[in-house]
């Protein structure tokens, strides 16, 4: 058997390889997408007192630090058992906006759109940030911009754009919104609106002409998972669980999210250090299902904003039933969460309770355990402690946003190789088409594995007795 080796994935968070098995007359058998490093938050952070928690694990990652921070927290609360001050239940939420749309215009703009404006056999040397602002500047301009501005929302809330842990603490916040502050963030916002509604329609129009990629990105049927509100209506920072299947049929709803153990199961293979995620009643690996931007979007019958809900009607339209299963749809998945943000940060900011200087409790640990889960931009995300007496911890686990879509990653990327990969040319396009399909999940595994370092582009193709016969390394 013969394989290639494309190590690591660029343009995404963190270091992975995909590994492409052939057969003897050359076409693709399998791809398995593997993480190569190793992440200890789940035993480093053992002996620890809880209310350091939300400080060590938001360093698991620079991109989404606030997700880790309010899945800690919340975890925290519930340690400490107290109720959290509305104020800031709405300022975590806010914050929480701001992640959202940080994290998607870096996805969109820096990291993906390369590919959808250069193309995917452009020379690499160009098919980066760079070549974009060489060849669409204003465009370029306005995704520094829009990512800014939710950097800014962080920033002005919780005091730094990464790595904001002073401010949140268990049981809520350690400082107000100043008047100032929120005057000036409501003052972008009809910039950041405009741009996202300028981007949604430009990519409408790009994907239209691109049949075969919708059809061969990562489209296959498979359950989604997220949290919902009560009405099921899209949720990011509360709310309960819902699993669908590839019908739209609801085969659980309203799950409790401390008791994910009960329908969540955790795999592990020898070809990676990224856990395996599955659903309990399905068994391994029939229980995959994915998360994220476009597994959210499925399973919400509505955004709950004007601008997003007429966007998501749109949006349903592309799948069967509402459910739309092209990976390649989690780019335009994310540009309506980001025109969802947009509109929710301007109605929490509008909120006169907003400005009230009641935000946090005092608190002490009151139980042994505790369990947070927050919609992380690329998914769910779910942190659960357990302390003792002293409230030192003593057990943690961490389910990654990423991990999730760990059995879908391998899926997709299979697809894709058995329709562009031919053994006897490795062109550029056709080894990016691979990765590409990597990027529209917009998997982040700094958050999964705690990589640190770089590692080059290798990509190696070997006969079945391991000899090598072509190398391309950058």
């Amino acid at each position: 058997m013969k394989e290639i080796v494309i190590n690591p994935i660029t343009r995404i968070e963190g270091h992975a390889k995909v590994t492409i098995q052939l057969n003897e007359d050359l076409s693709v058998k399998e791809a398995r997408f593997q993480v190569t490093d190793f992440r200890g938050f789940e035993k480093f952070t053992e002996g620890r007192p809880f209310y350091e928690m939300p400080s060590i694990t938001s360093r698991a990652c620079g991109i989404c630090p606030v997700s880790h921070l309010l899945a800690s927290a919340k975890a925290c609360d519930e340690i400490v058992a107290v109720k959290v001050p509305p104020t800031a239940v709405k300022l975590r939420r806010l914050i929480h906006m701001g992640q959202m749309i940080q994290s998607h215009a870096l996805n969109f703009f820096h990291l993906s759109a390369p590919d959808f404006l250069l193309g995917m056999d452009a020379d690499p040397a160009i098919r980066n940030v760079f070549g974009l602002i060489e060849k669409n500047p204003d465009l370029a301009r306005q995704g520094i911009r829009l990512r800014r501005f939710g950097q800014e929302i962080i920033e002005n809330v919780a005091g730094k754009k990464i790595h904001s842990s002073e401010w949140i603490v268990p049981g809520g916040a350690k400082w107000p919104l100043t008047r100032e502050r929120a005057d000036y963030l409501k003052s972008n916002l009809p910039e950041a609106l405009t741009t996202t509604l300028q981007t949604i329609g430009m990519f409408k129009t790009w994907f239209s002409g691109c049949t075969e990629e919708v059809a061969t990105y990562g489209d296959f049927p498979s359950y989604y998972l997220g949290l919902v509100t009560a009405d099921g209506g899209l949720e990011m920072y509360d709310g309960n669980i819902r699993v669908m299947d590839n019908d739209g049929n609801i085969v659980a709803d309203q799950l409790d999210p401390d008791k994910y153990l009960d329908y969540i199961g955790e795999a592990v293979e020898p070809y990676s250090y990224m856990k395996f995620p599955y659903y309990k009643p399905l068994g391994y690996p029939a229980g995959m299902y994915r998360v994220g931007p476009l597994a959210r979007l499925n399973i919400s019958s509505h955004c709950g904003t004007p601008l997003a809900d007429e966007e998501l009607k749109e949006f349903k339209k592309l799948g069967k039933n509402g459910v739309v299963q092209s990976t390649f749809h989690y780019h335009y998945a994310r540009l309506i969460e980001t025109l969802f943000c947009i509109e929710k940060a301007k109605e929490l900011l509008e909120d006169p309770e907003i400005l009230s200087e009641h935000v946090c409790r005092k608190v002490y640990a009151n139980n042994n355990e505790g369990v947070g889960v927050a919609e992380a931009p690329r998914g769910t995300l779910i942190h659960h402690y357990k302390v003792d007496d002293n409230g030192m911890i003593t057990k943690v686990n961490m389910i990654i946003a990423t991990e999730h879509n760990n059995l879908a990653y391998n899926k997709a990327v299979t697809q894709v190789a058995q329709k562009y990969v031919k053994a006897e040319t490795l062109t550029e396009g056709m080894l990016n088409r691979v990765e590409s399909v990597i990027r529209s999940f917009d998997p982040c595994l700094s958050c999964a594995t705690h990589a640190v370092g770089q590692m080059p582009l290798d990509i190696q193709l070997l006969d079945s007795q391991g000899k090598q016969l072509d190398r391309k390394t950058r």
